[in-house]
């Protein structure tokens, strides 16, 4: 069967997605109309084809034991120079995001693996572009907010176009309407097995 490069992220929501997607490419970013306006909670990752019944169950198993949460965006930043990327920022829901890219990741699942860098959540906005056009996407977007209430996240597969694809999104255990208790304690564990 070979193998396929996977991706885990919560998707943003229009408007917003389309709009920082449009704004990407206006930079000068090549790559924007492939890639879909995420928060990555596993960057690519290449599989065995024949796991994904097993990814797709650990995934949900991973979802099961989430509730929805705050997402609140705001600002850019960067990670140059160590990483020619500009992203805009997220001021709350970070916490949320560890939580799930950990349990993603754990060492006894189907996604195990290590970062090339500690994990840090946010949306970019451009990507291995010129210095000026990283700079012009830093200034842009400085005053741009964006706040959802995030009920789940998505798989997607990366095809030989380099176009990123949904596979499967998955949702939350929890119910949206209930209080969310404080960060980072909003989540449920997992019911005992019978």
């Amino acid at each position: 069967m070979g193998t396929v490069t996977l991706g885990v992220s919560i998707a943003v929501p229009e408007p917003y997605g389309s709009l920082l997607q449009q704004r990407r490419a206006g930079f000068g970013d090549s790559a924007a109309h492939g890639i879909p306006t995420h928060v990555t909670l596993l960057p690519p990752t290449e599989v065995d084809a024949a796991c994904r019944p097993e990814i797709e169950e650990h995934l949900a198993r991973v979802a099961a034991a989430g509730r929805s949460f705050p997402m609140r965006l705001s600002g850019t930043d960067t990670f140059r120079p160590l990483s020619p990327v500009v992203f805009v920022r997220i001021v709350e829901g970070s916490s949320a995001c560890g939580w799930l890219q950990e349990r993603i990741r754990a060492e006894d699942g189907p996604l195990a693996r290590d970062l090339r860098f500690p994990y840090h959540p946010h949306v970019t906005v451009a990507h291995g572009i010129a210095e000026e056009a990283m700079d012009r996407a830093y200034a842009e977007l400085a005053d741009f907010e964006a706040a959802w209430t995030v009920t789940g996240f998505a798989l997607y597969e990366q095809g030989e176009d380099c176009v990123w694809r949904l596979q499967r999104e998955f949702s939350f255990g929890g119910s949206a309407h209930l209080p969310l208790p404080p960060q980072p304690n909003f989540f449920r564990p997992p019911a005992p097995s019978l």
